[in-house]
């Protein structure tokens, strides 16, 4: 017989479990902001073993919407002209029911193994529900948690989603510091000030370690050549240095704090059973399981609409949810373009600063009836020791295509390339043992 004290005792190892779950593997809280449906699917999605801990796994998967949120004074009712004093409106702290600056659908399959996250700009262009044409991150303002669901699953071919997570930005920030910060390659300075949403931002170019207010900065920062879409890669960086994060002491340590943080920042309808699953999967999936991807879509002209959207390409959206999410998939609709070299778009983007390097990499895919292969305008400042070879547009086949013609790189499913390519190589050192000479620096110095 299960005594009262030895109940007690496992529900405290139970939470006990769910925080170390949230710090664990590198994910951490996070893991719990970035999940996605047709709203909502409220089928059983673990299965669970009856023990004095419950045992519970995932057996299906499942989509989870992810909306973070800004919310200002001016958002809040009876908010009225902006004070004479004042030169900005606030933001307000543990409100949810602002406009959306990040927008996630993630996808949790235990079949395949894999955690899939696709980003939709806060400026998709799409029908909001009762509302008309407008960006897609008004939403949530206008109707919370349930009309952003309505609308995402209609834009992404009525894709169901099981359960939804919406965080305050503030909140996220109290995360990222609960978790201890973290490490983050910053591509260039970012300097930026807009007292109407008292949004201060000055960050250096350089490797960095960023605590919760300089990690939304970083997140939050678009004053750049690619405006939102800057802003998604930069979230899809944030998660991917967020997972390769490892557990220590000091993060378990925080546990008390991130439950704080959890219990006063956080709207879901997950249970924490469910959270427990999630997470634990997530601590178990392999690096390169983890897959980030882009709304398909381009930017607006001034031609077209006096604001600035992101448009949808409808056809795209459905084969990458036909693909990833299992939307109307069958086992012969794959598309078969990647089968040839002359299909893709393929970036060169050099971290090296050894051009010869580039050129030698631009023309051995040419010679291999690679017909749209381009240098990228700018490096990356990061010298790397390992190629990446990023499936931009979410062509895993195509990315691994290009890696056995180069004979080195890893492949990743990310949208941080550039936006123009379907493949972005960024040259690492690993390239140079391919090439069969590197000439000498203007200086006429050899190159290290």
């Amino acid at each position: 017989m299960i005594t009262k004290a030895r109940k007690l005792a496992a529900v405290r190892l139970r939470w006990l479990l769910v925080c170390l779950a949230f710090v664990a593997g590198g994910l951490g809280a996070a893991t719990a902001l970035f999940i996605s449906s047709r709203p909502f699917q409220r089928t059983p999605s673990v299965e669970v073993e009856d023990s004095i801990v419950h045992v519970a796994q995932l057996r299906r998967p499942v989509n989870i919407l992810v909306l973070g949120t800004v919310v200002l004074t001016s958002d809040l009712p009876g908010a009225g002209p902006l004070p004479v004093n004042n030169t900005y409106w606030e933001t307000v702290d543990g409100n949810l029911n602002g406009q959306s600056d990040t927008i996630l659908l993630i996808r949790f399959d235990p079949h395949n193994h894999t955690i899939t996250a696709l980003s939709v700009p806060r400026d998709t262009q799409v029908e909001i529900p009762g509302v008309g044409l407008s960006k897609i991150n008004a939403a949530n303002f206008v109707g919370g948690a349930i009309l952003s669901a309505k609308t995402v699953s209609k834009l992404l071919n009525d894709v169901t989603i099981d359960r939804y997570v919406r965080v305050n930005v503030h909140g996220f920030a109290q995360l990222i510091d609960a978790l201890g910060g973290v490490d983050i390659y910053v591509p260039y300075d970012m300097q930026y000030r807009d007292d109407s949403q008292r949004l201060y931002i000055d960050l250096k170019k350089g490797m960095q370690h960023l605590d919760g207010k300089k990690a939304i900065q970083f997140m939050r920062f678009r004053q750049d050549e690619l405006g939102d879409i800057g802003r998604v890669q930069r979230q899809q960086m944030l998660l991917r240095a967020l997972i390769e994060q490892k557990l220590n002491l000091e993060t378990v340590k925080r546990v008390p704090q991130i439950l704080e943080v959890i219990k006063h920042n956080l709207d879901t309808n997950l249970s924490v059973e469910e959270m427990l699953v999630l997470v634990a999967f997530a601590t178990k999936t392999d690096r390169s399981q983890v897959q980030m991807l882009l709304l398909p879509g381009r930017f607006s002209t001034p031609a077209e609409f006096s604001l600035s959207y992101w448009l949808p390409d409808s056809r795209h959206i459905k084969q990458m949810m036909r693909r990833y999410f299992q939307v109307n998939y069958y086992s012969d609709s794959e598309p078969q373009e990647h089968l040839s070299p002359a299909y893709g778009r393929v970036a060169v983007q050099d971290s090296l600063g050894m051009p010869a390097a580039v050129n030698y990499l631009v023309q051995k895919l040419a010679d291999r009836g690679y017909a749209q292969v381009f240098p990228t305008e700018t490096n990356w400042t990061k010298p790397l020791d390992k190629t990446l070879i990023i499936a931009q547009s979410g062509d895993r086949a195509l990315a691994e295509a290009i890696q056995q013609v180069l004979g080195v790189g890893e492949v990743v499913l990310e949208a941080t390339g550039d936006i123009e390519s379907d493949v972005t190589i960024r040259i690492g050192r690993d390239w140079l043992a391919k090439v069969p000479a590197i000439p000498p620096s203007p200086s006429g110095k050899a190159r290290p």
